[in-house]
């Protein structure tokens, strides 16, 4: 019987009797639970379902499809059509976009870490890196400088980072280990757990990670201002998957990106507002490091981290000063 109705399809295709697409559903990877990190991807849900009627769709799964470190495997194997993760994740896996996890790049806004983002995500290099994957990067996930959380008196001074065992990934890790700091990089959903059991002093995070993974519940105060960088999550889709998609359904996807950022920046912004009433009702202490101290970090870390990066990246066949030069002349036409 299936075979017949498929010979009927075929043929009504063939003779143009059927014009419409055929419903499509998609499977979409991600971890921890909706939160302002994931709300591109709802939206982009919504809209693409709008678009076609209800003729596509997608469910995100929030932890039930893979484990974070592993989406991006599963992506390369199609047991899943879309996905976000982290660079700092497999770092070996996704080399060419680490570029944008480096510390201090003097990205200072949502926007500019969209432009600088997108401007890599579109360079051959890392498309031909993720296609090894069967990827297909579509939208970044924005996120502002990275800060600390932590007990005990604030460690506000490189001395005080000496020692400090840091849950910092990537890029973020490298720059506390050059000022003697610890990094661990266990994922999001394991910081909580290591801040509370004192495998961790301290979280590196964004404000809505602290807020979603509740390391912020556990802290006694918040670095405000020593922005050393941030991690770098794109959202892919498993290549033969887009490509298989009807004209309409891959014009749905495609034309719906800039809306679902724009629904991001804008949801996050109104986080970033009511931030530090949320300080003070959790009792956490703001803290502001001195500008000296931040260029100090900057010194003994971000120029030596850069530097390193390149030699690396270059040795292994990328093309390393590209890529850094692409962020830094991305970011300053953003900042006009």
């Amino acid at each position: 019987m299936k075979r017949s109705i498929g010979k009927f399809v075929a043929l009504a295709l063939g003779f143009g009797l059927a014009t419409e697409s055929f419903a499509e559903e998609w499977n979409v990877s991600t971890w921890g639970k909706r939160r302002a990190f994931t709300e591109h991807i709802e939206k982009l849900a919504e809209l693409v379902s709008a678009k076609t009627n209800g003729d596509f769709t997608m469910n995100v799964s929030y932890g039930g499809l893979s484990k974070n470190r592993e989406n991006l495997d599963g992506i390369s194997i199609g047991a899943f059509e879309m996905a976000q993760f982290c660079a700092g994740y497999h770092r070996d896996k996704n080399r060419a976009i680490t570029v944008l996890e480096l510390p201090f790049l003097g990205v200072e806004t949502l926007d500019q870490e969209v432009a600088v983002s997108h401007a890599v995500y579109d360079h051959p290099a890392v498309k031909n890196e993720m296609a090894q994957w069967n990827a297909k990067i579509i939208m970044t996930s924005p996120m502002p400088q990275y800060n600390l959380v932590g007990t005990g008196e604030p460690r506000d001074t490189l001395a005080d980072f000496d020692g400090m065992r840091v849950r910092a990934t990537g890029g973020l890790g490298a720059a506390f280990k050059a000022v003697g700091g610890v990094p661990t990089s266990v994922t999001a959903t394991e910081a909580f757990q290591a801040m509370e059991s004192g495998v961790v002093d301290t979280v590196a995070f964004a404000q809505h990670a602290h807020l979603s993974f509740g390391t912020i519940n556990q802290a006694d105060w918040w670095t405000a201002n020593l922005n050393p960088g941030t991690v770098n999550c794109p959202v892919v889709v498993n290549i033969d998957a887009y490509e298989g998609l009807s004209s309409a359904h891959k014009e749905a996807l495609d034309s719906s990106i800039d809306e679902a950022i724009a629904h991001y920046l804008k949801n996050y912004g109104e986080l970033l507002d009511k931030w530090d009433s949320i300080l003070v009702e959790k009792n956490v202490k703001k803290v502001m490091i001195d500008p000296a101290v931040i260029e100090e970090f900057k010194a003994a870390a971000a120029v030596p981290a850069r530097d390193a990066w390149i030699a690396d990246m270059s040795a292994q066949g990328l093309p390393a000063q590209e890529l850094y030069d692409l962020v830094q002349t991305t970011l300053a036409a953003a900042k006009k």
